[in-house]
């Protein structure tokens, strides 16, 4: 059965969007059909991270009704599927965000994984994402203001009674300055399912507009979104099992540009 994930996050620039297009691609790279979602309307960034900023349909134009979901689906040459929010300012407006569960429903049927990359904060646009997913994923840094805002954000998601699937600790350099993880865990009473290190190769990727399980996967980074992704597909928030323990794609990418398919219906594959 698919399966629909929110990623969500109470303070802005803890690493979400990178957080949940490579958990996508991960997911994606052993064998799972993944659609990433960018519900976060007013500062999209999921296109911008994988070389798609200017689409001729988006999520915006579903919300308003003015097309149907699938128009708005486009494939990744690595076989990452997204549905980009415009960048636009004149698309600045209020949307029925209200409809986001709605259009999960309809993406489930086509894939085994809905990812939602929400806005930061409790606004209503963030609100209404947690709402659509039925798993959600919290991340944070491992500083005071963010893990305090991961606080308020899984005490909203108690509140809405959302299955709260784990938190992922992002640019973690075990400094002396950073929260210890063992206070981030206590502080937050919730299991810890990955802990991404700060790394070079993900300001790397976003200049090839690919996530960086794609473009470096030895590296540490890579490595332990591939162990959250296991995770993920093992419905386990204890040890990661054994990275090959799915088997990866076989796969050769010919560069990093999005296809210029856009699929024509729900039924349809790639």
């Amino acid at each position: 059965m698919a399966r629909v994930i929110s990623i969500i996050s109470g303070k802005g620039g803890v690493g979400k969007t990178t957080t949940a297009i490579n958990i996508g691609a991960a997911l994606n790279n052993l064998n799972k059909e993944v659609i990433i979602i960018d519900a976060n309307l007013n500062t999209p960034n999921v296109g911008v991270h994988l070389g798609a900023p200017i689409v001729p349909v988006t999520l915006n134009h579903v919300l308003k009704g003015k097309t149907n979901i699938e128009d708005a689906v486009y494939e990744h040459s690595s076989g990452t599927k997204i549905i980009p929010s415009s960048l636009s300012v004149k698309e600045l407006t209020t949307f029925n965000t209200k409809k986001l569960p709605e259009v999960a429903e309809k993406l489930k049927k086509i894939s085994d994984f809905v990812i939602f990359d929400s806005a930061a904060g409790f606004g209503e646009e963030a609100l209404d994402t947690m709402d659509a997913g039925e798993e959600i994923i919290i991340i944070t840094n491992p500083e005071m203001p963010a893990v305090t805002d991961a606080l308020k954000a899984i005490k909203v998601a108690k509140e809405r009674r959302k299955e709260i699937k784990g938190v992922i600790v992002t640019r973690h350099r075990d400094a002396k300055y950073e929260m210890p993880l063992s206070s981030i865990k206590s502080m937050l009473e919730t299991q810890i399912i990955g802990v991404i290190p700060e790394d070079n190769a993900v300001k790397a990727a976003l200049t090839k507009r690919d996530a960086v399980v794609h473009t470096h996967p030895r590296s540490k980074v890579s490595k332990k979104y591939f162990e959250i992704a296991e995770k993920i597909l093992n419905n386990n928030n204890g040890n990661s099992r054994n990275n090959n323990h799915h088997k990866r794609k076989s796969r050769s990418r010919q560069n990093n540009s999005f296809l210029s398919k856009i699929f024509s219906g729900l039924g349809l594959g790639h």
